[in-house]
Protein backbone atom coordinates (compact mmCIF):
# COMPACT_ATOMS: atom_id res chain seq x y z
CA UNK A 1 0.00 0.00 0.00
CA UNK A 2 1.49 3.24 -1.11
CA UNK A 3 1.14 6.43 1.49
CA UNK A 4 -1.58 8.83 0.84
CA UNK A 5 -2.30 12.40 2.74
CA UNK A 6 -4.48 12.63 5.27
CA UNK A 7 -3.95 8.91 7.25
CA UNK A 8 -3.80 10.42 10.38
CA UNK A 9 -7.28 11.83 9.80
CA UNK A 10 -8.17 8.91 8.04
CA UNK A 11 -7.52 6.77 11.33
CA UNK A 12 -9.60 8.98 13.36
CA UNK A 13 -12.64 8.53 11.29
CA UNK A 14 -11.64 4.80 10.83
CA UNK A 15 -11.44 4.16 14.38
CA UNK A 16 -14.48 6.60 15.65
CA UNK A 17 -16.87 4.72 12.99
CA UNK A 18 -15.68 0.76 14.02
CA UNK A 19 -15.76 1.94 18.20
CA UNK A 20 -19.76 3.29 17.34
CA UNK A 21 -20.73 0.53 14.95
CA UNK A 22 -19.52 -2.73 17.15
CA UNK A 23 -17.84 -1.15 20.01
CA UNK A 24 -14.40 0.04 21.79
CA UNK A 25 -13.10 -3.27 22.67
CA UNK A 26 -14.14 -5.32 19.90
CA UNK A 27 -12.26 -3.06 17.62
CA UNK A 28 -8.94 -3.86 17.10
CA UNK A 29 -5.87 -2.00 15.41
CA UNK A 30 -6.29 -4.36 12.23
CA UNK A 31 -9.57 -3.11 11.67
CA UNK A 32 -9.38 0.98 12.39
CA UNK A 33 -6.11 0.86 10.08
CA UNK A 34 -7.85 -1.46 7.22
CA UNK A 35 -11.04 0.58 7.25
CA UNK A 36 -8.59 3.46 6.79
CA UNK A 37 -6.88 2.10 4.15
CA UNK A 38 -3.43 2.47 5.37
CA UNK A 39 -1.28 -0.92 7.07
CA UNK A 40 -0.70 -1.54 10.56
CA UNK A 41 2.83 0.19 10.80
CA UNK A 42 1.40 3.55 9.50
CA UNK A 43 -1.28 3.28 12.07
CA UNK A 44 1.44 3.06 14.80
CA UNK A 45 3.41 5.69 13.41
CA UNK A 46 0.90 7.77 14.44
CA UNK A 47 -0.63 6.26 17.62
CA UNK A 48 0.85 4.15 19.82
CA UNK A 49 -2.34 2.32 20.49
CA UNK A 50 -6.06 2.87 20.19
CA UNK A 51 -6.70 4.50 22.43
CA UNK A 52 -5.07 7.40 21.64
CA UNK A 53 -7.25 7.94 19.00
CA UNK A 54 -9.56 9.78 21.09
CA UNK A 55 -7.38 12.30 22.11
CA UNK A 56 -5.52 12.76 18.97
CA UNK A 57 -6.40 16.39 18.25
CA UNK A 58 -5.90 17.51 22.10
CA UNK A 59 -2.68 18.64 21.22
CA UNK A 60 -3.88 21.42 18.44
CA UNK A 61 -6.87 21.79 20.55
CA UNK A 62 -4.42 23.10 23.97
CA UNK A 63 -2.25 25.17 21.62
CA UNK A 64 -5.37 26.82 19.98
CA UNK A 65 -6.80 27.85 23.50
CA UNK A 66 -3.96 28.74 24.71
CA UNK A 67 -3.29 31.10 21.59
CA UNK A 68 -6.44 32.87 21.83
CA UNK A 69 -6.13 33.21 25.69
CA UNK A 70 -2.71 35.00 25.12
CA UNK A 71 -3.87 37.01 22.15
CA UNK A 72 -7.26 38.30 24.31
CA UNK A 73 -6.98 41.89 25.26
CA UNK A 74 -4.58 42.99 27.89
CA UNK A 75 -7.78 44.30 29.80
CA UNK A 76 -9.61 41.23 29.09
CA UNK A 77 -11.19 39.06 32.53
CA UNK A 78 -10.42 35.45 32.83
CA UNK A 79 -13.72 34.48 30.96
CA UNK A 80 -12.75 37.16 28.45
CA UNK A 81 -9.89 35.73 27.91
CA UNK A 82 -11.28 32.13 27.40
CA UNK A 83 -14.03 33.29 25.24
CA UNK A 84 -10.98 34.24 22.68
CA UNK A 85 -9.35 30.90 23.47
CA UNK A 86 -12.72 29.38 22.12
CA UNK A 87 -13.02 31.60 19.11
CA UNK A 88 -9.48 30.50 18.41
CA UNK A 89 -10.05 27.08 18.79
CA UNK A 90 -13.52 26.77 16.85
CA UNK A 91 -11.81 29.05 14.00
CA UNK A 92 -10.09 25.34 13.25
CA UNK A 93 -12.81 23.19 13.46
CA UNK A 94 -14.41 21.91 10.50
CA UNK A 95 -17.22 19.58 8.87
CA UNK A 96 -15.24 16.71 10.12
CA UNK A 97 -15.01 17.62 13.42
CA UNK A 98 -19.26 18.56 13.54
CA UNK A 99 -19.91 14.70 11.86
CA UNK A 100 -17.56 12.60 14.62
CA UNK A 101 -19.40 14.52 17.51
CA UNK A 102 -22.61 12.04 17.71
CA UNK A 103 -20.86 8.92 16.84
CA UNK A 104 -17.81 10.12 19.64
CA UNK A 105 -20.06 10.93 21.78
CA UNK A 106 -21.92 7.04 21.48
CA UNK A 107 -18.55 5.58 21.81
CA UNK A 108 -16.83 6.94 24.81
CA UNK A 109 -20.34 6.66 26.65
CA UNK A 110 -20.09 2.51 25.72
CA UNK A 111 -16.82 2.41 26.85
CA UNK A 112 -15.31 3.21 30.54
CA UNK A 113 -11.72 2.84 29.02
CA UNK A 114 -12.55 5.88 26.71
CA UNK A 115 -14.61 7.82 29.25
CA UNK A 116 -11.46 7.92 31.72
CA UNK A 117 -9.50 8.21 28.16
CA UNK A 118 -12.16 11.74 28.07
CA UNK A 119 -11.75 13.07 31.36
CA UNK A 120 -7.92 12.61 31.04
CA UNK A 121 -8.55 15.18 28.13
CA UNK A 122 -11.00 17.31 29.73
CA UNK A 123 -7.69 17.69 32.77
CA UNK A 124 -4.90 18.26 29.95
CA UNK A 125 -7.44 20.97 28.38
CA UNK A 126 -7.97 22.63 31.29
CA UNK A 127 -4.17 22.77 32.91
CA UNK A 128 -3.25 24.19 29.49
CA UNK A 129 -5.92 26.92 29.67
CA UNK A 130 -5.00 27.93 33.60
CA UNK A 131 -0.97 28.10 32.15
CA UNK A 132 -2.31 30.43 29.57
CA UNK A 133 -4.44 32.28 32.23
CA UNK A 134 -1.62 32.27 35.09
CA UNK A 135 1.10 33.72 32.46
CA UNK A 136 -1.36 36.64 31.81
CA UNK A 137 -1.35 37.57 35.87
CA UNK A 138 -4.81 35.72 36.69
CA UNK A 139 -4.43 34.06 40.32
CA UNK A 140 -4.16 30.60 40.11
CA UNK A 141 -7.67 29.83 41.58
CA UNK A 142 -9.37 31.92 39.41
CA UNK A 143 -7.30 30.86 36.84
CA UNK A 144 -8.54 27.10 37.72
CA UNK A 145 -12.02 27.91 37.86
CA UNK A 146 -12.36 29.84 34.58
CA UNK A 147 -10.13 26.92 32.80
CA UNK A 148 -12.90 24.66 33.79
CA UNK A 149 -15.53 26.64 32.95
CA UNK A 150 -13.79 27.22 29.59
CA UNK A 151 -13.77 23.10 29.27
CA UNK A 152 -17.44 23.16 30.22
CA UNK A 153 -18.03 25.45 27.74
CA UNK A 154 -16.45 24.26 25.12
CA UNK A 155 -17.56 20.68 25.48
CA UNK A 156 -21.40 21.55 25.89
CA UNK A 157 -20.81 24.16 22.25
CA UNK A 158 -19.24 21.17 20.85
CA UNK A 159 -22.30 19.03 21.80
CA UNK A 160 -24.27 21.28 20.67
CA UNK A 161 -22.66 22.39 17.27
CA UNK A 162 -22.32 18.88 16.34
CA UNK A 163 -26.12 17.21 17.24
CA UNK A 164 -27.64 20.78 15.22
CA UNK A 165 -29.59 21.05 12.08
CA UNK A 166 -27.21 21.03 8.76
CA UNK A 167 -28.46 24.60 8.17
CA UNK A 168 -27.03 25.89 11.47
CA UNK A 169 -25.20 28.63 10.36
CA UNK A 170 -22.96 29.73 13.77
CA UNK A 171 -20.65 27.35 13.60
CA UNK A 172 -19.20 25.97 16.80
CA UNK A 173 -17.71 29.46 17.93
CA UNK A 174 -21.92 30.33 18.60
CA UNK A 175 -22.45 27.60 20.49
CA UNK A 176 -19.22 27.45 22.74
CA UNK A 177 -19.50 31.23 23.58
CA UNK A 178 -23.77 30.48 24.06
CA UNK A 179 -22.50 27.49 26.45
CA UNK A 180 -19.85 30.22 28.47
CA UNK A 181 -22.95 32.91 28.83
CA UNK A 182 -24.69 30.30 30.46
CA UNK A 183 -22.02 29.24 32.43
CA UNK A 184 -21.05 33.08 33.50
CA UNK A 185 -24.85 33.61 34.36
CA UNK A 186 -24.50 30.73 36.32
CA UNK A 187 -21.38 31.55 38.77
CA UNK A 188 -23.54 34.79 39.78
CA UNK A 189 -25.96 32.20 41.90
CA UNK A 190 -23.72 30.54 43.09
CA UNK A 191 -23.42 32.27 46.09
Amino acid sequence: MRWQPGARERLVVAAVDLFFEQGYDATTVAQIADRAGVTKSTFFRHFPDKRELLVAGQETLSRLLVEGIAAAPKEAMPLGAIAEGLKRAASEMGPMNRELGPRLKAAVAASAELQERDALKSVGLAAAMTGALVARGVPVPAAHLAAEVGVLAFKQGYATWSEADDDDAGGLEQHALAALDEFRVATRTLE
